[in-house]
């Protein structure tokens, strides 16, 4: 949700933390609210089971140490949200997080709309896709621009390109840990960071819905992944149904 508010917020007016802060709030009041009996179509839970990570055999949730073999306990959850307001409205926003998954990392992927009208010919861009922006998080910090690009030649043909920035090859130097940042802000009293109280509230507010209709049904269906996978079925029918793939998230 934290990532949520900072890709959506609107441009603050200084760098105080109150401001910042303010600007997150305003985002997550304007999420679409979910409503109960529709939850199913906004949000997907999972729990893993048996599988390979890394070409290791790996047991599954519930085989794991002090935890039930009857444990209805999520590992992973996709949830689509809404934004109401002028900047954001009719876009999706797609939020995903789990355990035992292919890939351990952390990035946020803003894929920008189609042009109305595509001056190109059909046969330019037979690889066309529309342009991205990526922010790597963890493991490495990182930004990627995609779009795309005229092959040389004289025949008029486009092909994706990336652009990538990375901050252990520009700066020659580690980035200091998550921990060691939050601590130092801690010493200089540097809320900028950190969740004000009416922001939490506010995440909640969006999110329990979601937490009472799951509460309901109990997991039946778990475990309903492989350790080593991308999650469960239903989270790629959830991009699905709006023409969209996680695959093209990655």
């Amino acid at each position: 949700m934290q990532l949520l508010c900072l890709v959506a917020m609107e441009p603050m007016v200084s760098f105080r933390a109150d401001e910042i802060r303010n600007k997150k709030v305003d985002v997550l009041h304007a999420v679409r609210p979910l409503l109960a009996g529709e939850i199913a179509q906004w949000a997907v839970r999972g729990q893993y089971g048996p599988g390979k990570i890394a070409a290791k055999k790996v047991a599954g949730y519930r085989r794991e140490k002090d935890v039930s073999p009857r444990s209805r306990t999520e590992t992973f959850t996709a949830v689509k949200l809404f934004i109401d307001n002028w900047r954001w409205q009719d876009v999706p926003f797609y939020l995903r997080t789990g355990k035992r998954l292919a890939f351990q990392k952390s990035k946020i992927m803003i894929q920008f709309r189609e042009v109305p009208h595509q001056a190109f010919p059909p046969a330019c861009g037979r690889h066309w896709h529309s342009s991205r922006l990526v922010l790597s998080i963890q493991p490495e910090e990182g930004i990627q621009l995609d779009f795309q690009a005229k092959q040389p030649g004289p025949e008029m043909r486009l092909q994706p390109v990336t652009m990538r920035f990375n901050y252990r090859d520009s700066f020659k130097q580690p980035s200091p840990d998550a921990y060691e940042t939050l601590l130092e802000d801690v010493m200089q009293g540097d809320a900028t960071l950190f969740m004000r109280a009416d922001q939490i509230e506010a995440a909640w507010r969006v999110l329990m819905p979601v937490l009472e209709d799951w509460a309901k049904t109990n997991g039946e269906d778990f475990p309903n992944y492989a350790a080593g996978s991308s999650g469960p079925k239903a989270a790629e029918e959830l991009l699905a149904r709006s023409g969209h793939a996680w695959g093209a998230l990655l």
